[in-house]
């Protein structure tokens, strides 16, 4: 499983990337044909409102890619989110490949 993690106008810091490696094997638990994983960072920057931390994840598996978009006051927090937003997916997905 290729892991490509992408920063938008900031650098993350080891441990926020560490963070992200350390969770992000759990998705090969749940499917065994994921081929690369991409995340996302990305800072919104509304006017007038408080930035929030955006995390999107994206999963190759042969034949499918799987989205998902979460924000929140930090990137833990949004990543956490979206990465059990986006195993709930694989589960639905393999459960009607199952069926």
């Amino acid at each position: 499983m290729n892991v490509n993690i992408q920063t938008v106008h900031f650098d993350a810091d080891s441990k926020l990337v560490d963070h992200i490696n350390a969770k992000i094997v759990k998705i090969s638990q749940f499917h065994d044909r994921v081929t690369k994983v991409d995340v996302f960072l990305k800072l919104d920057n509304i006017v007038h409102q408080i930035k929030d931390k955006i995390a999107e994840i994206k999963v190759h598996i042969p034949g499918h890619d799987l989205f998902v978009k979460q924000s929140s006051k930090s990137f833990e927090e949004s990543f956490d989110g979206a990465l059990d937003a986006v195993i709930t997916q694989i589960k639905k997905k393999k459960e009607k490949q199952g069926a």
